[in-house]
């Protein structure tokens, strides 16, 4: 069976992005299903994978990381409305026999994505 794992990667510092609350929804036509909420540990990663085994299933899905929380607690300095608040990446799940891992590089003023191995 497959699963789906991520990591946050913190370009502006060049470091693992730790405590980064990672919420997982399942999408059904127009309406997210709350699946999982996870905290990345000190690596920049989910100590266990978001979906695995029975609740690893084909479908469009919503990873949402809070991102400006951590950039606030790291000790940047963000205005009252930042220009990343959460990053929102959506992706679709085809082989329930794979792993998808989905990276997340970001920085306050940008981000990006891919599908990794």
């Amino acid at each position: 069976m497959g699963r789906l794992t991520t990591h946050v990667l913190d370009t502006a510092k060049g470091q693992p992005g730790a405590g980064i609350e990672v919420l997982l929804y399942r999408i059904e036509v127009s309406t997210l299903h709350h699946v999982i909420t996870m905290t990345t540990n000190h690596d920049g990663r989910t100590n266990e994978p978001l979906l695995e085994e029975a609740d690893f299933q084909r479908g469009k899905y919503q990873l949402q990381f809070n991102t400006a929380d951590y950039f606030k607690k790291s000790g940047m300095t963000l205005s009252d409305i930042p220009f990343l608040d959460d990053v929102v990446i959506r992706f679709g799940i085809d082989d329930e026999n794979a792993h998808y891992h989905v990276p997340l590089l970001v920085s306050p003023f940008s981000f990006s994505t891919y599908r990794g191995s």
